[in-house]
């Protein structure tokens, strides 16, 4: 593990110090006193793993290109591991996002870079049973297993895709260890990550730049081949001549990100591509009042819904230092497909303080005992593979009052059946590696003494929404592909069906959630998708 206190902060790999001498044309939207005006070949709305990823690809094939940002610019030199202004700088609404009902936290991020700026690294190509169910039943085109390998390939050495090579932190290693006490299959983790120090603080921004996130790869490559990139730039609707799309409208933004200056930015290009994450998008789609004859724009959004369990282990655990995922187990995931009860991935969360307090959902004394033994606490999480079966279809993004995306996502029993027995898996695996005390993300649970305890107590709590702490990281769908355009939004190239010259590049296009966490799942797709608007514009 890295001695924290020798980190050098205000990194000297941060590739923005040399902006200026490498020629980067980049604009701060939140500075503008004039109108702003634009054009190029494509205009792309998002700076995450699809706008990135569609970025490089598209400058690289000598196109001009506009890159817009809603949220700012932060770099490894402004990255001090602090979480209050991580959250505040880096996260969607300040981690504030949520469902309609309150029923989950959303973590998005909202910066240059997008949530890969703000991810763990977790890289999963789209799993086989994923895509064969979108073949058989969604009508998904192109897209199987043989057909996508080339380009998980291709973007995994882009991004020095790898498994883990080091050690687990004991964090991770109970998974691993109660997965081999209980026989349940378990596997390293891939990791997109160049030099890394082992800190664990990938959620609040890497500060040595080894992360390889779109901040520091795509994004940089663009620049230097000569794309511009407008951050505080919220894009309010897309522009229109008759049945063609030509550009967009975006809004400047304060330095604080919460309010409009009152400035206009317009892009006339060729080609519109939306990537601004799979709330966002079909909201812009929404806000522009495109055509949506058969009322799918917003519908079918998923989030992977996830809960957890806590357990305190009678030595240190530091669940705050170290790679925050390495272990995983698929054994739950898919034992069934498309009927039976839900699948999910067991994974574990790093747990800085403040993010750590948040899984309690208590106060007072109990607060105050449990975090007082956080460097002793071992956090799992199950991540529930939503929209594969008729009772679990997901939420509508809709739009508020200010225009701004909200998701309605009702907690079914479907799901709560899951999260119930999920419960019950990862505590016994927290008291066979020899835990303490441990209790599940419930609002009227406590810590058990032991597994017979803990699982009489699950038993008998009310498993309802809003008694059970439910979030989710992964926000997929809302703007389908398909062949069909009675049931998606694009085609499977990733244009809109009934508008030309508008594309969609980012996790919006997913049909179903993923089943593993969707970062890899992006880049593939859209390495592919943009790959062949290149060649369209070239031919």
């Amino acid at each position: 593990m890295t001695d924290q206190s020798k980190v050098k902060l205000g990194s000297s790999t941060d590739p923005y110090n040399s902006a200026e001498e490498r020629g980067w044309n980049i604009t701060d939207a939140s500075t503008i006193t004039a109108p702003l005006q634009l054009e190029a070949d494509v205009v792309i709305v998002g700076t995450g793993a699809g706008g990135g990823t569609a970025a490089e690809t598209l400058t690289k094939a000598g196109l001009s290109v506009v890159m817009l940002e809603a949220g700012p610019l932060k770099t490894s030199s402004q990255f001090d591991m602090q979480e209050r202004a991580a959250y505040r700088d880096l996260y969607q609404e300040g981690t504030g996002r949520g469902t309609k009902d309150g029923g989950m936290v959303i973590l998005q991020g909202r910066s240059v870079g997008g949530s890969t700026t703000v991810n763990w690294t977790t890289s999963f190509r789209t799993p086989p049973e994923t895509l064969k169910f979108w073949a058989d039943h969604m009508g998904v085109s192109g897209c199987s297993a043989e057909e996508m390998a080339p380009y998980f390939a291709r973007m995994e050495e882009r991004l020095n895709i790898h498994k883990w090579p080091q050690a687990p932190n004991l964090n991770n290693s109970m998974l691993q260890r109660a997965s081999e006490k209980l026989g349940y299959e378990w596997a390293t983790i891939h990791r997109n990550v160049r030099g890394c120090l082992n800190l664990g603080f990938c959620g609040l921004g890497c500060p040595v730049d080894a992360k390889q996130s779109m901040l520091v790869t795509t994004i940089p490559a663009a620049l230097d081949n000569k794309a511009k990139l407008v951050h505080h730039a919220r894009v309010v609707r897309v522009l229109r001549e008759g049945d063609a799309v030509v550009g967009v409208e975006a809004e400047a933004l304060t330095p604080n990100v919460r309010g409009s200056t009152g400035q206009k930015i317009t892009v006339r290009a060729t080609r519109t591509v939306l990537a601004g994450g799979a709330m966002n998008t079909p909201a812009i789609l929404l806000r522009s009042k495109v055509p949506d004859p058969h009322g799918r724009i917003g519908k079918r959004t998923f989030l992977h819904p996830t809960t957890l369990t806590m357990a305190i282990y009678p030595d240190t655990v530091a669940p705050f230092y170290g790679a925050p995922q390495s272990i995983y187990s698929d054994h739950f995931q898919w034992q069934h497909v498309d009927d039976g009860p839900v699948g999910f991935k067991l994974e574990v969360p790093p747990l800085q303080p403040a993010f750590a307090a948040g899984f309690y959902s208590t106060a007072g004394e109990e607060i105050g005992t449990s975090m007082d033994q956080l460097a002793h606490t071992q956090c799992m999480i199950a991540l529930m593979r939503d929209g594969f079966h008729e009772q679990s279809q997901g939420g509508v993004v809709e739009l508020g009052d200010a225009g701004q995306p909200v998701l309605d996502y009702p907690i079914n029993e479907y799901l709560l059946e899951g999260v119930q027995r999920s419960w019950n898996i990862m505590l016994e695996m927290q008291f066979v590696t020899g835990c303490k005390s441990a209790r599940p993300a419930h609002k009227q649970a406590r810590h058990y003494a032991s597994w017979k305890e803990a699982k009489a107590a699950v038993a008998e709590l009310q498993i309802a929404p809003h008694k059970v702490t439910i979030g989710s990281a992964h926000v997929m769908g809302g703007a389908p592909m398909g062949d069909d355009p009675t049931n998606s939004v694009n085609d499977c190239s990733g244009k809109f069906h009934h508008l030309d010259n508008l594309y969609v590049m980012d996790g919006s296009l997913f049909p179903t959630s993923i089943g593993a966490n969707p970062q890899l799942s992006i880049y593939g797709l859209v390495s592919k998708l943009s790959s062949n608007l290149a060649e369209d514009f070239t031919a």
